[in-house]
């Protein structure tokens, strides 16, 4: 793949530029809000919010790519995110998968090949052919908008059978698309050992996979596993302190950069503009720095007073990205090239 889809298209590798790799913008529950609508939600206001950070967030930090990882499972509706990249200055790669922690709703259940349903129908796991489709021929009710990473989730219950069927789907989503896993860990359970050992039991490529949520961990050992093992890690919840402080988060990226591991980490928020799950008021009252743009005004500023250079910089936010999502060793090498021959982020 030497081009990525965006909500406005296919973008050259030349074109992902700095990059945030694990955000979101909306996470929502309709089932939920269409009976119970949630106070703090209104569309308008929201849009107008994200539209107006982004900018800023291309214009004024440099920021060319946002990954909103938002899949089913969170609410995700692509046709709002259209509404917020129109004619906006920077790209908006969307994701296809489904987050789930345990359990998949009945619908896929009674929709499995072997299924009450599924088996009177036949042919592949509906989730495997949600996620094939909406990567190669779009997702439904946008005009052709196609997804350029797959997510899939593990947390406190590990590998249940439902997780399994979802990693299952992306494993032969990947494998027939070419596009790259990104995963929710819960580094109290180190989910990133079992799911590593499950994506090379079933032939995934663990260079196109990034085992999220690291940045939760100061384990040092634990993260310099996951990436001698060939996987990307993602240092992807700065401002999420009530998780862990930003000051620890900024000590364990220093040392493992130090330690010469700059080209398998990936940085971003894990942040959104609403969430029913945390919603605004909560983020306002308890995670203050919680937001798109903390990393390019606090933990860069931070980094580079510790010593991180430029070159480790781009590494991290522009070709380790580029990496990920094209899978393409000459672009990602043509874009470090003229990255690193620039020099700033």
């Amino acid at each position: 793949m030497t081009t990525v889809n965006t909500v406005r298209g296919p973008i050259d590798s030349s074109e992902i530029g700095t990059t945030l790799l694990h955000e979101h913008l909306f996470a929502r529950n309709p089932e939920l809000e269409q009976n119970y609508p949630h106070p703090e939600w209104d569309e308008a206001s929201f849009l107008e919010k994200a539209r107006a950070s982004l900018t800023s967030l291309h214009e004024d930090k440099g920021i060319d790519t946002f990954v909103d990882l938002t899949v089913l499972g969170l609410g995700r509706h692509i046709p709002t995110v259209q509404k917020v990249a129109d004619g906006l200055p920077l790209n908006i790669v969307v994701a296809t998968g489904y987050y789930t922690a345990k359990d998949l709703p009945t619908f896929f259940h009674t929709h499995a090949p072997d299924g009450l349903v599924g088996r009177t129908l036949g042919g592949r796991d509906p989730l495997e052919r949600m996620f094939v489709d909406d990567i190669v021929k779009g997702i439904p009710g946008t005009d052709g908008v196609k997804a350029g990473i797959i997510k899939v989730v593990t947390d406190e219950h590990g590998m249940t059978p439902d997780v399994q069927r979802v990693f299952a789907a992306a494993a032969r989503a990947q494998a027939e698309t070419g596009v790259p896993i990104s995963t929710h860990t819960n580094v109290a359970h180190a989910n990133g050992r079992e799911q590593q050992r499950w994506f090379k039991d079933n032939g995934v490529d663990l260079g196109r996979t990034v085992i999220g949520h690291c940045g939760d961990s100061t384990d040092l050992d634990y993260l310099k596993e996951l990436m001698d093992n060939g996987s990307m890690i993602g240092l992807d919840r700065f401002g999420m302190e009530f998780v862990l402080d930003d000051e620890s988060r900024i000590d364990t990226l220093v040392a493992l950069v130090e330690q010469g591991y700059a080209e398998r980490i990936t940085l971003s928020h894990d942040a959104g503009f609403f969430s029913i799950n945390t919603p605004p008021s909560f983020r306002a009252e308890h995670v203050p720095n919680w937001h798109h743009h903390r990393i390019s005004d606090h933990i860069l500023p931070e980094i580079r007073k510790r010593g991180v250079t430029e070159e480790q910089i781009i590494q991290m936010m522009v070709v380790n990205p580029v990496w990920v999502l094209t899978g393409d060793a000459q672009a990602t090498a043509a874009v470090a090239a003229k990255a690193l021959g620039t020099g700033t982020v």
